[in-house]
């Protein structure tokens, strides 16, 4: 086993995400690699509601179904456990619009898989975008891991921001710029198959969220560290 290998082998990974997808837009790969290797990763989902498609269409896409679609990728990618928040209409699409406080709970000490629960080694966060339950979950998951005595509060070693396809379109002091990857060349086709149990979500290939490009962006991701495939994450911190 590769130095490492044995070090993600002995991850137990939280993934905090927005919405469902954004989980496999950013770590798919990366939560199949720890599975593969035996390690542990949970997700914890914030908001899944009815969503009407900004698309030409107004096509109604319904939180039963995309729960559905979670429950498949999940259960594709042998996630220790996942969990929702929120499933009403008044939380979906409107995270910002909820205290501040009342997520970092969320995240801290009330969910079933939150921090002080499930003492994760690893946090990947969705990093802040013009995407407003994006921002909101970002704010309130870092202050949740903000440090403290780790006698008192569980203190996660490594946290990490994780890529979307969206974020080429961020002001220029919020562009992602990776300085943290991993390499995904065995774990591509997993994370494109995962993504594509999305149905609802997936659009045509010249969108950005499209399974062809984040196809595109992991080979891109790759090369910048020459290897066939990755993700790429900002370190927010990594304390050894």
């Amino acid at each position: 086993m590769t130095v490492e290998d044995a070090f993600l082998s002995r991850q137990r990974l939280l993934v905090i995400a927005p919405h469902a997808d954004d989980e496999c837009f950013g770590c798919a790969g990366t939560m199949a690699r720890i599975k593969k290797l035996g390690g542990e990763v949970y997700v914890i989902v914030c908001s899944v509601g009815d969503l009407k498609h900004y698309d030409g269409k107004q096509a109604m896409v319904t939180g039963t179904r995309r729960i559905n679609e979670l429950k498949t990728v999940m259960e594709f990618l042998q996630v220790d456990d996942w969990d929702v928040l929120y499933r009403d209409e008044q939380s979906h699409l409107r995270l910002d619009a909820m205290p501040r406080r009342d997520l970092i709970a969320q995240f801290e000490r009330e969910s079933k898989l939150a921090l002080d629960r499930l003492q994760p080694t690893m946090l990947a966060l969705p990093v802040s975008s013009y995407n407003q339950d994006h921002e909101a979950v970002f704010r309130a998951a870092f202050t949740a891991a903000r440090p403290g005595v780790p006698s008192i509060k569980p203190f996660q070693r490594i946290v990490l921001g994780y890529d979307n396809t969206s974020l080429f379109w961020s002001l220029e002091r919020e562009k992602f710029h990776p300085n943290f990857y991993v390499d995904i060349t065995g774990f591509l086709d997993k994370k494109l198959q995962a993504l594509a149990m999305y149905e609802s979500q997936m659009r045509d290939p010249i969108h950005h969220s499209s399974v062809q490009n984040v196809e595109f962006t992991a080979r891109v991701r790759g090369r910048e560290v020459s290897v066939e495939a990755a993700e790429g994450y900002m370190v927010f911190r990594h304390l050894l």
